[in-house]
């Protein structure tokens, strides 16, 4: 069933401020998300622990967050940001001198300090570069070798919106017996994701995104034969099997992927999260994915007409939510200052181009707003 625009519009309060395309920065909280987290602050508030309500639902957006990416809910765990979960896999491998990670040249930092900083074991770390906006796959799996550990790369890239073949990535790292591990913060909410068919071995997304969640509330995901494989890199007392034993020590870990918790969780963010997620699983993700492609090709009509060049692949099978294109003549930043003093339109610059990121709330005539109050070529 086609989405209902007019009626998720009304639990978006900011249409009624902004035409709001930027939602691969940091996108506006869902209605849901808000009423949630004032459910959490009212029960915490009025009752603290004494009801026994505040934790048990984490564990149901643990279940959600399964299904969204079609794993058990024992694979999952929430983290603070991306940084953090891609954290939990590289430093929680045991390393060899010599070993090395491939990855592109584009990707946000989160996806490649946590790998830069091996280099003091001897870890290499190779990058693809860019090429007219694509990443081509078969670079990637070139760089693979037989000292390759890590295979690591952005469902989505920031800067030019390419979506990358996931299931022919996971592929390719299965047949040649490398990990492989993906930031999904710019395609999770927006492009379907399943770790089972696309062989998605470590996944971490912040929920700020395409998720329309609050900052500080994101998920990790491990596939279960490989949660012995990660030693927890930051130890606390809630990843502990004993842990509400409070006096007996017993370093265990749980064998689930709560065995990366070091302590008390963010349950005010994860109560937005998952009410956000419950949300757009009864949206349906393929129906706001065909939304978004929908807004985008409408997009990219209008700027191309306009004189502006698009540098997001539009090939089928790499799109996404984000569309990236280029003036020739008019300052980038300025263009972004104007529309949101002007028309209270907001989109961002990157990578030194144009970034607009609709979502599936947004209108076909929030989309042609935009393009005619783009300056003329």
């Amino acid at each position: 069933m086609p989405i209902d625009i007019a009626a998720v519009r009304q639990v978006m309060p900011v249409t009624r401020h902004h035409n709001y395309l930027n939602h691969a920065a940091v996108a506006p909280i869902s209605g849901p998300a808000v009423e949630a987290m004032h459910r959490y602050a009212q029960e915490a508030s009025e009752h603290s622990y004494a009801r026994g309500r505040l934790y048990p639902e984490a564990k149901r957006v643990r279940q959600s967050a399964a299904k969204l990416l079609n794993c058990h809910p024992e694979e999952i765990t929430f983290v603070q940001n991306t940084s953090q979960g891609l954290s939990y896999v590289a430093n929680g491998l045991q390393w060899s001198r010599g070993e090395s990670v491939v990855t592109t040249g584009v990707e946000f930092p989160a996806n490649i300090y946590p790998w830069m900083n091996l280099r003091h074991q001897g870890v290499v770390l190779k990058m693809v570069p860019e090429d007219n906006g694509r990443i081509p796959l078969e670079r990637l799996i070139e760089l693979i070798d037989e000292r390759t550990r890590v295979l690591t790369v952005s469902s989505v890239q920031f800067g030019s919106g390419f979506r990358s073949d996931l299931a022919a990535l996971g592929s390719a790292c299965q047949e040649r017996g490398v990990l492989f591990c993906v930031d999904a913060i710019q395609s999770l909410g927006c492009v379907p994701i399943d770790v089972r068919a696309m062989k998605i071995d470590f996944l971490s997304a912040d929920g700020h995104k395409w998720l329309l969640g609050p900052e500080g509330a994101g998920i990790f995901y491990c596939r279960h034969e490989l949660l012995g494989l990660l030693r927890p890199s930051v130890v606390g007392w809630l990843g502990l099997k004993n842990a509400m034993d409070f006096s007996k020590y017993q370093l265990e870990f749980r064998d689930d992927a709560r065995r990366f918790d070091s302590g008390s969780y963010n349950l005010a963010g994860i109560w937005g999260l998952g009410a956000s997620i419950d949300w757009m699983l009864q949206l349906g993700i393929d129906n706001i994915w065909e939304r978004v492609r929908t807004l985008t090709d409408r997009l990219v009509a209008g700027v191309t007409e306009k004189g502006y060049r698009v540098v997001s692949s539009r090939t089928a099978n790499e799109t996404s939510g984000i569309v990236s294109f280029v003036s020739g003549t008019h300052d980038h930043q300025r263009i972004v200052n104007h529309l949101a003093q002007e028309y209270r339109t907001i989109i961002a610059t990157r990578h030194g181009r144009l970034r607009v990121s609709p979502h599936f709330y947004n209108t076909e005539e929030e989309i042609d707003q935009l393009v005619d109050h783009l300056p003329e070529h």
